[in-house]
């Protein structure tokens, strides 16, 4: 990455002495490979490589970006005179500009991002993985009878960060990843699942045969589903879906939705807006997780942030223009591709759990009479302004505290101010599939419309 590094350097000393006041210059590299079996034979395969240079410069409050795919001195030098040229001609955003020097900087040691063994991988073990995810599947039951496939896919990234206030800082990060679909009959009607797992390294992976299995018994036991009656009942999500209620949420205080008031959260710092059960984090210093990384896209360290802490709103997440916008500061959380202004992404965002009131998922199903555990999520009928809070749902009903009979065909209501402070169970069954996570999650109340 040293030599990816000068290259970003000297961009930014080029856009200097063309009369830029500052710049900042992202690169990126990476290696995706991806692999589809279906029904034992290998349907696509897809190997790529990809370099990228972007260059962000600011002429006083006027911004210019551009990039390129060309990392030649050639190449760089028509990337910065674009960025310049354009410069010139955007008028002034007063609050535009880079983050200050006291607050660049990266967190020090091994995160863990980088596997050689992902990047040792042949070709012939990753099919050989969705070979064996597929057909542990289709051998689970005889109604069983088709698939959408088994797949593995790997990706090998690095990632230079440099600016002209002194910052220059690279990463690289590896994961691979393990799924199969299969697809089900009975009585003429057919139901889909999947299941899968991802890692840093390819021995952090669950088995293929693990893959399979579950998910076959995921669509086996969506077979024969029904509507139910419209009702008010509680409302567990499984924590695939739980995750789901996190991205809505961070929707609702990242910051550019804070200070154009396009959130329901906006102005309720320090309020008691969820449950008590409700800490919500951001953190992009935990070792070997997908949402991990030393600085952010601005070059500010990567920090521990905590959103919500039982139940009280503690803080939005912030790039630097977003907290100039709104008087605070940036909590390290600006995010882009290789050109253009930054946005807001985020790190690990999760909930915690506490073992003080945290429930094993069978004790929180055990205790309801009469509810619906959600198991998939369908349509984007959420309102992150007002709130509101409708989805397509299928799951499994509950019945005296057990899963009784599948359930399709039905939509969930409520609002997010609700349903947050309806929050009555927590699980402690907290996974790190992604960089959003969720245990287990119940609701005390929603509405549940079908027939």
């Amino acid at each position: 990455m040293i030599e990816l590094t000068e290259v970003a350097q000297s961009a930014i000393k080029q856009a200097l002495e063309k009369g830029a006041t500052d710049a900042e210059c992202t690169i990126t590299e990476g290696q995706e490979f991806s692999a589809s079996v279906r029904m034992g034979e290998v349907e696509t395969l897809k190997e790529a490589g990809s370099r990228g240079a972007g260059l962000r410069v600011l002429i006083g409050k006027r911004m210019g970006s551009s990039y390129t795919s060309d990392l030649t001195p050639e190449g760089i030098r028509q990337m910065v005179a674009s960025a310049v040229d354009l410069a010139r001609l955007t008028t002034e955003d007063p609050m535009s500009g880079l983050p200050d020097p006291s607050e660049l900087g990266s967190i020090p040691g091994d995160l863990q991002l980088f596997s050689d063994e992902v990047a040792g991988l042949s070709t012939d073990r990753k099919i050989d993985a969705a070979k064996r995810a597929e057909a542990a599947a289709l051998s689970f039951d005889p109604r069983i009878t088709n698939s959408e496939g088994g797949s593995f896919d790997s990706n090998i990234a690095g990632r230079v960060f440099a600016n002209s206030r002194g910052f220059a800082g690279s990463y690289r990060s590896t994961y691979c990843s393990l799924s199969a679909v299969p697809v089900a009959a009975q009585n003429g009607n057919m139901e889909r699942d999947y299941w899968f797992t991802l890692a840093r390294d390819f021995s952090g992976l669950e088995s293929p045969e693990l893959v399979g299995r579950t998910a076959a018994e995921r669509v086996i036991r969506r077979l024969g589903a029904v509507k139910v009656e419209t009702q008010r009942v509680p409302i567990i999500f499984e924590p695939r879906m739980a995750r789901t209620l996190l991205n809505n949420l961070f929707d609702a205080v990242q910051g550019t939705a804070i200070y154009r008031q396009a959130s329901f959260l906006a102005g309720k710092i320090g309020q008691k807006i969820a449950s008590d059960k409700i800490t919500l984090i951001d953190d992009a210093t935990l070792q070997g997780l997908f949402g991990t990384q030393p600085f952010d896209d601005e070059g500010v360290p990567s920090r521990r942030t905590p959103v919500i802490e039982k139940g009280v709103l503690k803080s939005y997440l912030l790039n630097t223009y977003t907290a100039r916008k709104l008087g605070m500061k940036t909590t390290g959380n600006a995010s882009r591709g290789i050109t253009g202004n930054a946005g807001i992404g985020h790190g690990n965002f999760f909930l915690e759990v506490d073992p003080n009131y945290a429930k094993a998922p069978e004790q929180i199903l055990a205790g309801v009479k009469n509810g619906f555990y959600v198991t998939e999520l369908i349509g984007s009928g959420v309102n992150t302004v007002t709130g509101d809070y409708s989805r397509g749902a299928v799951g499994l009903w509950i019945r005296d505290g057990e899963l009784a009979f599948p359930v399709s065909e039905v939509t969930i209501a409520g609002t997010l101010q609700e349903m947050l402070t309806g929050v009555a169970e927590i699980g402690n069954d907290l996974e790190f599939r992604g960089s959003v996570s969720a245990p287990t999650i119940m609701i005390g109340e929603m509405t549940v419309a079908g027939r």
